[in-house]
């Protein structure tokens, strides 16, 4: 099982001191908080996408292609990459392109954003949103698994002979998750195509995201790749732990009571009851992530959240290293001792290469004109 971190990647004001970051502060902070994920023995860093302020993550391969080159272990993926607004050629490319540079090390997770107005600053319709997702991952799917493209469709111009390059290191296209908190429509996408469903998992009560992922596990079978219980999920969760929970209480309920997204609602031990927010221990972390596996089964990926809402940087560090020393390594040994072993491992570039057979040179060689792109006796002479 993997474990690791995600960012949403917002700026906010820390409402212990009023001091609110700088764009630049912000995302070396990211930078910092990956490095250290590695260093502390986590498995996953994730960065999400957003186009408008208070967020600063516009371009999440430029941020993940500069931790690759610092890292050597630590997978990189996306807590969304916005499959409805962005051109699914240019996710081709740019995806591609990292996994390239990260040696295999990449995975991403499609999403749709919780963001409405991106969708016309990118020439969209919010209102299409679903058949967005759908048409334009069904293009990336065919752009990464065919050498020559023609394709035609609702809400693209039409492609004609396009190769997508590069081609995906060693043959094999980085591995998708889809995500999503309440559209059963993503999931049974997901399940579609035998991809990675994804559930945020940290606003919702245990029984909606137990209904999501049943859905997805049932519509996978369904679609015959492999039993229920064989199905890749992930959750996501929120955590902010010391050594004594009554600290941790009195430290996050500031940060909890100003976040941007559940501020000025429920309080603290409330959303604490009803969803998987866990502020406490060390201790009752891992109970809490353990009880995960009671209504979702046993899963591939746990990322946590622990960078929202102003927390400085020094505090971030902190919990990585509590994460590192005293919860993951527990969370790690009982998860694997409860897992059976028809149950798949989360997926990696090297298994799954080794399940397509081995590795293969997919570099297309073709001469072109440099000005049309055409093979150039396929060139028309006037």
């Amino acid at each position: 099982m993997q474990f690791g971190v995600f960012t949403v990647s917002d700026i906010t004001t820390d409402p212990t001191t009023g001091r609110t970051p700088t764009e630049a502060e912000r995302l070396k902070a990211v930078l910092a908080i990956a490095q250290k994920a590695e260093e502390v023995g986590l498995d996953v860093f994730a960065l999400g996408e957003h186009h408008n302020p208070p967020f600063f993550s516009s371009s999440p391969t430029t941020t993940l292609a500069w931790i690759a080159a610092r890292t050597t272990t630590l997978q990189l993926s996306t807590s969304t990459t916005l499959i409805t607004t962005n051109d699914p050629v240019k996710i081709a490319e740019d995806y591609a392109m990292l996994q390239h540079l990260a040696e295999g090390r990449v995975d991403l997770m499609m999403g749709r954003g919780n963001t409405g107005p991106v969708y016309p600053w990118f020439g969209q319709d919010i209102r299409n949103g679903i058949e967005l997702a759908v048409e334009n991952y069904a293009l990336l799917r065919r752009l990464w698994t065919e050498d020559v493209v023609d394709w035609s469709g609702r809400f693209r111009t039409p492609l004609q002979g396009f190769t997508s390059t590069p081609r995906p290191l060693d043959g094999v296209p980085p591995f998708v998750w889809h995500g999503s908190i309440r559209s059963p429509q993503i999931a049974e996408q997901a399940a579609y195509y035998g991809d990675g469903f994804f559930h945020n998992h940290i606003f919702w009560p245990k029984e909606h995201t137990q209904r999501m992922v049943e859905f997805y596990r049932r519509r996978y079978e369904h679609y015959g790749h492999g039993a229920a219980d064989q199905a890749i999920v992930g959750l996501g969760g929120q955590v902010f732990m010391r050594r004594n929970s009554q600290d941790a209480v009195a430290e996050f309920r500031p940060y909890f009571d100003n976040a941007p997204v559940y501020g000025h609602g429920p309080s603290l031990e409330d959303f604490s009851r009803e969803t998987p927010l866990t502020v406490g221990s060390p201790q009752q972390v891992i109970e809490r992530t353990l009880g995960f596996r009671d209504y979702v089964g046993d899963y591939q990926r746990q990322l946590f959240l622990i960078d929202h809402a102003g927390l400085p940087l020094k505090t971030v560090l902190e919990q990585l290293d509590i994460l590192g020393e005293e919860v993951v390594p527990v969370l790690r040994r009982e998860f694997a001792a409860l897992k059976p072993a028809h149950v798949p491992d989360a997926p990696t570039h090297a298994a799954r290469v080794a399940a397509a057979g081995g590795k293969t040179d997919a570099t297309v060689h073709a001469p072109a004109d440099d000005v049309t792109g055409q093979v150039r006796d396929e060139v028309e002479v006037r």
